[in-house]
């Protein structure tokens, strides 16, 4: 493709065949990007592009280094755009579904994912715990992909026979364009909570980062108007559909039937429904899942069919069995609002007391640590303070910043040893949750080390060995 036609300028007759911000994976006719990083400048890069076969530059200041140079004000900006053209627009042939908010990304994009699968289309998925392209699951390194990576993908997705594409959208990716350029077919916004403020200025930042995706014309706009950042939207956006269980101006409303470890029991409307999925904020995920398949065309019967087929979500709520008399939850509830949400749900399936493990990452919102730990206080019977991510920060330091929070709680650093001590601890009727890494199979610490480590597995192992024991 003529370099003028992905990038949309009086450029010189150039083919490109590839783009590319990382000057590793140049290949011969690729067009580079320069992008200006956190840490590292594309600038600086550049001459080692043009070395591996890099036939142009998109740059924000002139480097004249002998190839043709497309001058930005924002080469992140420019670089969707580009990454759509050159991969043949493929969002255009796509039902394309975004899914934002602080909390419950994953399930909702999971269930809407089922829901259209059961509906007869194809359907890829990318977020935090996997993408799947034609059926088929791969590992993910961010939530959203870069430009490039992402409408690669889509591409992809369309040459394997995928008819629609549900995708978890970040604010990251949005503030950094990394989602620009795709036909929106339906947005959903779910919640917005304290989370992310190493990186947004401050909340309202994080919110109109988050009111991008809206801003992109989806087709359909789907907000759940019982939180207070949903409501603000919604009155931006006449057209929106506004779902809830509480708010009085919502348009659609789930009536909570009943709970219990085995999952939920919701109405909308005179539609009765099942999810596999306890607690409250799990029925507002559903719903918002039910709600963007009824616009697109799934009908009430399919819906209420494959809605309790929809499996668990990886680390969301997840049940922990080894034939123990108590429950343990692993759950990636890792913002307050997340865990208190987390811990209500425990309580309604509790016929004793609930304990939670639970800690804060290094290097990340260093406001919401006490925040985490009223929400334990609050929420737990026994409160045991762990490392989560410490990365470059001291784990103890951490912790103290969290029991500010939560000043009765047990603090133990090693995260084996909390989540050992924890199922010690729990007794007939009990629910064990153990919170903040989820799905995820390491801990990240100083200089970038990662160290395997699975809050399912550590957990089994415990209980396997009070067993024995």
């Amino acid at each position: 493709m003529l370099l003028a036609d992905v990038i949309g300028s009086d450029a010189p007759a150039v083919d490109v065949t590839a783009l590319a911000y990382d000057n590793r994976v140049v290949t011969p006719g690729t067009l580079f990007f320069c992008v200006p990083g956190f840490t590292r400048d594309g600038h600086d890069f550049a001459d080692d592009a043009i070395a591996r076969g890099a036939v142009a530059l998109v740059v924000q200041r002139p480097l004249d280094l002998g190839v043709p140079e497309i001058l930005v004000d924002d080469v992140r900006a420019a670089m969707a755009p580009a990454a759509a053209a050159l991969a043949g627009d493929p969002t255009a042939r796509l039902t394309t579904v975004g899914i934002t908010g602080t909390n419950g990304k994953t399930t909702t994009a999971f269930l809407v994912r089922a829901l259209l699968e059961a509906g007869g289309r194809s359907t890829g998925l990318l977020g935090t715990v996997t993408a799947v392209v034609g059926g088929e699951e791969h590992a993910v390194a961010r939530t959203t992909p870069e430009a490039i990576d992402l409408q690669r993908t889509f591409a992809d997705m369309l040459a394997a026979g995928d008819e629609a594409v549900v995708m978890e959208v970040s604010s990251h990716a949005l503030a950094l364009h990394r989602a620009d350029a795709i036909h929106w077919s339906a947005a959903v916004f779910t919640n917005l909570t304290q989370d992310h403020l190493d990186f947004h200025a401050d909340m309202e930042d994080y919110f109109l980062a988050k009111r991008r995706l809206f801003e992109a014309g989806p087709e359909v706009a789907v907000i759940d108007v019982d939180d207070p950042y949903g409501a603000r939207l919604a009155a931006d956006l006449p057209d929106a559909v506004r779902i809830g269980l509480d708010a009085p101006d919502a348009q659609v409303r789930a009536r909570v039937v009943g709970a219990d470890a085995s999952g939920s029991r919701f109405a909308v409307g005179e539609l009765e429904l099942r999810t596999a999925l306890p607690g409250r904020f799990n029925v507002r995920n559903a719903l918002a899942a039910v709600v963007v398949a009824r616009e697109l065309g799934v009908d009430d019967a399919t819906i209420a069919a494959a809605l309790p087929r929809a499996g668990r979500v990886p680390g969301r709520f997840e049940p922990v069995e080894e034939g123990q008399p108590f429950a343990v939850i692993v759950d990636y509830s890792h913002t307050p609002d997340s865990l208190e949400n987390a811990l209500r749900a425990a309580r309604e399936i509790a016929d004793g007391r609930v304990i939670a493990v639970f800690g804060a990452g290094g290097d990340r919102d260093r406001a919401k640590r006490p925040l985490m730990g009223a929400a334990a206080a609050g929420g737990a019977d026994v409160a045991i303070i762990t490392s989560d991510n410490p990365r470059n920060e001291d784990p103890e330091a951490i912790i103290a910043a969290v029991a500010e929070g939560a000043p009765e709680a047990e603090r133990v650093v090693d995260r084996r040893a909390a989540i050992e001590r924890a199922v010690a601890l729990a007794r007939p009727g009990d629910v064990v949750v153990v919170a903040g890494k989820g799905h995820e199979q390491g801990q990240e610490f100083e200089g970038g080390r990662k160290v395997p480590f699975d809050d399912v597995t550590v957990a089994r192992e415990a209980l396997r060995a009070r067993v024995v024991a």
